[in-house]
């Protein structure tokens, strides 16, 4: 018997590097995924992607975000976007702990930020922050 879903699920042998990544939520748009294929931050291994490039079962997609690089393996492709409940279904992280180590690191670093709601710095505070940044 077939679950209410399955008539909504097509099995893919090959799927757009773009349209895969905004499936899975890895990109808000599909879009922001071309772009970022364009530029060079979508790999396979150590090679850059096309967006028009097909993708497999079983490939592991390298994605630079700066400063970590996160990498998926792919279980299953998708023909549509998913719910965030269900995007374990099709690919498993396997990013490094070294590269999350990195964005802990970058997180840590406040370099003169200010708290999220805190409103800009007031002159007293603006002229403490140049002091303190060496301007």
């Amino acid at each position: 018997m077939a679950t209410p879903d399955s008539k909504f699920q097509i099995p893919l042998e090959k799927m757009r590097v773009d349209k895969f990544l905004w499936s899975v939520r890895l990109f808000k748009t599909r879009a922001d995924a071309a772009d970022a294929c364009r530029a060079g931050r979508v790999l396979v291994g150590e090679i850059a992607l096309k967006a028009s490039r097909e993708l497999k079962v079983g490939e592991v997609v390298s994605i630079r975000k700066m400063p970590a690089l996160f990498s998926y393996r792919i279980i299953e492709l998708v023909g549509n976007r998913q719910p965030a409940k269900n995007v374990h279904l099709y690919i498993e992280d396997v990013t490094p702990s070294a590269e999350r180590e990195k964005l802990e690191m970058m997180a840590m670093q406040s370099d003169g930020k200010r708290e999220r709601g805190a409103g800009r710095p007031n002159k007293h505070e603006r002229r403490e922050l140049d002091e303190w940044l060496g301007v």
